[in-house]
């Protein structure tokens, strides 16, 4: 079977980024694909750069191996926040922190206390996990795989891509860094909030550093849902997934654009590379809950990370012809009003 080459595009969404480890578990030990180019955001920053780091390392086996331990210790200093499920959720197999009281404290208070009188210090628990686990030096070395990290720029709301050569722990903290849980992290004087505002994850670094046509996003953050948000808590969580899919939406529309002048014969098609997108989600991530995004403990990591796998299969089986060939989504449908 002919091994293809495919670029990764990694949505950020905390905790649920356990379900892109195990997405990209599945396709390290697949023999059907190989990952040439790779850009994420926020959690799916920090999965590729410990994919990379690892896969340096050891190979694939390497990426494995240092993606289940990353997220273990990510899962051991969890244990340890304030926000943990209730007893009777607990008993209901309910992985929200919706009934939480210090989720529910705190989801107040983040309306009128800023990270910076919370947590004055600009403690960061993931700090030294992203330091014990990401090697610098052998993601900036790294030819077989290329890596791009997206922040926000505060001060001009726009995105800035990290490359591998200027990879750094605080481009990766600035890449997670949600507003309401931690102070913006300065890098060379620049404030830096989460790059899920700008690119959720951006696609175009792939287009404009690889000459691989295939880019499969991982998407985390579901674009549709199909009831109206009551609550308040509700409003405010529909109101960050549309900000945070807003700018994958307007990729995909110039991606469509420039697609159609292709087909149409308007623009030269070997200037122009014909990029064909694909998708890997789970309709197990639609149901759970905003809050659960801050829900670290392993038994829900290794279920969102057998969701992942099991979506990679299932995606693998049933388009791997498709790579190479043609999209494996609808993108006219997709960026339909």
């Amino acid at each position: 079977m002919e091994r293809k080459k495919i670029n990764l595009a990694l949505q950020g969404g905390g905790a649920h980024g356990a379900f892109t480890w195990g997405v990209l578990t599945a396709l390290m030990e697949s023999e059907k694909v190989d990952v040439y180019g790779v850009t994420g955001t926020s959690a799916g920053a920090m999965n590729a750069a410990v994919m990379v780091s690892g896969f340096v390392k050891n190979g694939k086996d390497g990426a494995v191996t240092a993606l289940d331990s990353f997220w273990r210790d990510v899962s051991e200093a969890a244990r340890f926040s304030p926000f943990q499920r209730t007893i009777l959720d607990r008993a209901l197999g309910n992985w929200s922190l919706d009934s939480s009281p210090t989720y529910l404290a705190f989801d107040l208070a983040s309306r009128f206390i800023s990270p910076a009188l919370a947590n004055p210090l600009d403690i960061n628990p993931l700090r030294p996990i992203v330091e014990a686990y990401v090697d610098l030096e052998a993601v900036a070395s790294c030819e077989s795989i290329k890596l791009f990290v997206a922040a926000t720029n505060v001060r001009t709301g726009k995105a800035r891509i990290f490359g591998q050569n200027e990879l750094s722990v605080d481009a990766l903290l600035a890449s997670a860094c949600v507003p309401e849980l931690f102070s913006p992290v300065f890098i060379d004087g620049v404030p830096y909030w989460d790059g899920g505002f700008m690119g959720n994850p951006p696609l175009y670094p792939l287009f404009y550093n690889t000459d691989v046509p295939d880019t499969v996003i991982v998407q985390i953050n579901p674009i549709e849902r199909s009831d109206t948000p009551v609550t308040a808590r509700e409003i405010v969580n529909r109101v960050n997934e549309i900000t945070f899919n807003a700018s994958l939406l307007k990729e995909l529309r110039a991606v469509r654009f420039v697609t159609r002048l292709i087909e149409e014969g308007k623009l030269n098609k070997d200037d122009y590379m014909r990029v064909l997108v694909h998708r890997i989600a789970s309709p197990e991530l639609v149901p759970l809950s905003a809050s659960s995004k801050l829900n670290g403990e392993w038994s829900f990591l290794r279920h969102l990370n057998d969701i992942g796998q099991r979506a990679a299969r299932e995606w693998l089986d049933a388009h791997y012809e498709d790579i190479g060939v043609r999209d494996s989504i609808d993108l006219a449908e997709e960026i339909a009003s």
